[in-house]
């Protein structure tokens, strides 16, 4: 037994009307493509939130740091001139001034002697290095000794 219709329903009902006590699958169908728009457009506005993130990674490691802090806090504070200012850095390439400084003060310390004690050693093994090079380097009285070059 089916139960009759009401006299003022039109005979023929479209197929999105669920019968009563009949699943709607149209219902079903809208939440299963909600949840799937959802996380799509979610997944959409992550990848296009990490996009200046993705572009500092090639370079130098404070530059991908700011911008991945910039980028952080600008996924907080919905502040986008955050955004815009981590894509504007992520896309200058600073000048790389540690390098030549770090290989100024190595030859500074290889100059003044100090090359033995590399911070690769370990730090005992430096520390007795350096002491060993300026027992070499002073007389018994604790004056250094004087050393003549011909340049």
């Amino acid at each position: 037994m089916s139960d009759p219709l009401h006299p003022l329903t039109p005979h023929h009902l479209p197929f999105y009307i669920a019968k009563p006590g009949e699943t709607d699958v149209l219902m079903i169908v809208m939440g299963i493509f909600l949840i799937v728009a959802v996380l799509g457009v979610g997944n959409i506005y992550l990848r296009l939130h990490s996009l200046p993130e993705r572009m500092a990674h090639k370079s130098q490691k404070l530059q991908f740091e700011i911008v991945a802090v910039l980028g952080l806090l600008a996924l907080f504070t919905h502040m986008h001139l955050l955004w815009i200012a981590a894509l504007l850095l992520a896309l200058i390439d600073l000048p790389d001034f540690g390098t030549p400084l770090r290989s100024i003060a190595a030859s500074v310390e290889k100059m003044a002697g100090f090359a033995e004690s590399a911070p690769a050693k370990a730090p005992e093994k430096a520390l007795f290095v350096e002491a060993a090079t300026l027992a070499e380097k002073t007389d018994s009285s604790g004056f250094k000794k004087e050393v003549h070059s011909h340049v």
